[in-house]
């Protein structure tokens, strides 16, 4: 029973919802647009800058921070990774506005395909709010789910006046730096919902252009409708699809279900395999089409009104004799072309159309989840079945990058490692989650698991083991696959400020002398923690080899046979140096022969050390000139 609220009627209220009815084109974001209300009621003002726009509350602010460097590193965390030193795999937890910039340069144009499922800004959902003063304070803040005041950041609901504002804002420079990201043939999809689906069609128009809009899938997410629903049941969500040059990028083709390869049988014999009946008539009128053919039988046969036979009278006689046309069973049926199985493409075209038989739904998502984790401890999950169709789509082929940077309960993960299995594949991929911290009343939370990477990391770690062991149990069916080299492990990194107290960001400029001594390492950092992030400011792959030595007692690393070569100890003499330089020289002589390195270039050696770990300021002069003679000229030291 309602209760009266002891107030007057509110009369703004009041005349707001009226004019809600009347002109409901003039409000946005529940904010009446007095302008577009003047020009409901006849008064229009000359606006010589009137033309086709997309913008925001807060454009101007999104724009600027997707251009703005991070100082932070990825921290290694081997005790919660999986075969650290031969995994090809990425997990990373922090907030992905950030790890997407510290990607930028070991990753660019290194990613074949981007699938990500963002907030769907329902009003109940997560958002990450960007604190564009200081992105890693405001990720530790995140992390914990509040802000510096003490507010909790855990939805972004629509009573906020720019709640769609808010989300376009959040998703912008997300989406700028994930485009540099692609490869000129990658592809993005966008998993999406109604609440936003026309701005981010917008939005990505804007970012990728509309001329790489490749289409808006629609996906079928729930088997049958939902009878509490307040109007239509959404039984439905949309994929958005754009490539970064659609002029490069290539749709996969889908192989042919059990159901449509029932079309072709052999019911004559014929050597040729199996084929299926096809039109001999088309469209198109010729004259050269229009003739009588004869049947077994005697009868005749001419086109159907308003056509003609696809092919002349004396192309027909020859695909007669060569058996291929068909008459039917009992050679009483019109003339049919036989369309061989092995001579028509190799699949079928993708549609816009992924039904739950194709793609999966919300249920079969829940089984899953529910086979690894019989708690049922994740609500919203995609089906494997989903994002494999997405992969196959996208035509990820073998060593491809696969990115999904609003990771959730890692399916992305699961899917590449399961299609991989499939058809002895090397796709890698690289997953970007919030630690967002479950509910504590969650069944996720009483499981154990405080927060989603948590979920993510062990759902990777349980299906991968559990889709090599059915590799391993069933070597008839899989005779092809190679257990051996199924990548199911992954490298965790984790997001967090710099190791360095104070760095130069401009990395680029670095001047190749010494800089002067200094202790700028934060004490409760690793060496490990420092290589890492030289390895991002350098823009080299975190997946790297690295391997690591001994010379003249001081641990020296060698990454990606020769590409860089790093040693963080201190006490640094001439003889160490000089140690390092006839090993980097034969290095790099082995690589060349290795992989022969094109006309006219050589290979470019490089070589850091700690500022302060030299043992005195003539060795640090004279090491320069040391490593000069072996012709190593990029030295740096941080």
């Amino acid at each position: 029973m309602n209760k009266l609220n002891g107030e007057s009627l509110n009369i703004v209220n009041e005349n707001v919802e009226k004019l809600k009815e009347l002109f409901p084109e003039v409000f946005s974001e529940d904010k009446i647009d007095f302008e577009k209300l003047k020009e409901e009621l006849g008064e229009f003002t000359d606006k010589e800058n009137e033309r086709y726009n997309f913008t925001w509350n807060g454009k101007q602010e999104a724009k600027r921070i997707a251009q703005t460097p991070s100082t932070g590193t990825l921290r290694p965390c081997k005790e919660e990774s999986k075969d650290w030193n031969t995994t090809q795999n990425l997990y990373i937890e922090g907030d992905n506005l950030e790890v997407l910039k510290l990607l930028q340069k070991s990753y660019h144009k290194k990613v074949k395909m981007i699938y990500i499922d963002p907030p769907y800004n329902t009003g109940k959902d997560f958002v990450y709010k960007d604190n564009f003063r200081d992105n890693i304070k405001n990720y530790m803040e995140q992390t914990g789910q509040i802000d510096s005041d003490g507010n909790r950041l855990s939805t972004n609901s629509d009573t906020n006046g720019r709640y769609h504002s808010d989300w376009l804002s959040m998703m912008y420079p997300r989406l700028k730096l994930a485009r540099n990201l692609l490869k000129d043939d990658g592809v993005i999809f966008i998993s999406i919902d109604d609440n936003e689906v026309t701005n981010l069609r917008k939005l990505c128009d804007e970012i990728f252009g509309e001329d790489n809009f490749v289409a808006s899938s629609v996906w079928q997410k729930k088997y049958g409708p939902a009878n509490d629903a307040k109007y239509i049941s959404q039984t439905h969500e949309s994929i958005l699809i754009y490539a970064k040059n659609l002029q490069f990028w290539i749709p996969g083709i889908l192989p042919r279900t059990e159901e449509q390869l029932k079309a072709f049988s052999n019911p004559d014999n014929d050597e040729r395999g199996r084929w299926r009946a096809s039109d001999l008539s088309v469209r198109t009128y010729s004259l050269s089409g229009e003739y009588t053919i004869v049947g077994p039988n005697g009868e005749e046969y001419n086109p159907p009104a308003s056509r003609a036979w696809a092919v002349n009278q004396d192309r027909f006689f020859e695909l007669q004799k060569d058996n291929r046309i068909t008459f039917g069973k009992d050679g009483t049926s019109r003339p049919m072309f036989k369309k061989f199985l092995t001579e028509v493409r190799q699949g079928i075209t993708p549609e816009t159309w992924w039904n739950r038989d194709k793609a999966g739904d919300n249920k079969i998502a829940r089984y899953e989840i529910k086979d690894i984790f019989p708690e049922n401890i994740f609500d919203t999950p995609k089906p494997t079945k989903l994002i494999q169709l997405i992969l196959q789509i996208a035509n990820t082929v073998d060593s491809d990058i696969i990115l999904d940077f609003f990771s959730g309960s890692a399916t992305t993960a699961h899917s590449v490692i399961q299609l991989n299995s499939k058809n002895n594949g090397n796709r890698k991929y690289i997953c970007v989650q919030l630690p967002e911290e479950t509910n504590k009343k969650s069944a996720a939370y009483k499981a154990g698991y405080k927060n989603i990477c948590e979920i993510g990391k062990e759902r990777i770690r349980r299906a991968g083991d559990k889709i090599l062991n059915q590799v391993q149990n069933n070597s008839s069916r899989h005779s092809e696959l190679d257990s051996e080299s199924l990548d199911i492990g992954f490298k965790v990194y984790k997001l967090d400020s710099s190791n360095i107290k104070e760095w130069d960001s401009d990395f680029d400029n670095l001047e190749t002398n010494l800089l002067d001594a200094v202790n700028n390492i934060k004490s409760d950092r690793s060496s490990e923690d420092l290589l890492y992030e030289i390895l991002l400011k350098y823009g080299l792959d975190l997946t790297l080899p690295i391997e690591e030595l001994t010379i003249e007692g001081k641990t020296v690393y060698n990454i990606g046979f020769g590409a860089l070569v790093v040693c963080l100890d201190d006490n640094i003499t001439i003889t160490v140096v000089q140690a390092i330089a006839e090993f980097i020289k034969e290095q790099v002589v082995y690589d060349e022969e290795k992989i022969p390195m094109p006309l006219g270039e050589k290979r470019h050696a490089r070589v850091v050390f700690k500022d302060k770990s030299f043992a005195d300021t003539n060795v640090k002069t004279n090491a320069i000139q040391v490593l000069k003679q072996f012709d190593i000229d990029e030295v740096v030291s941080i």
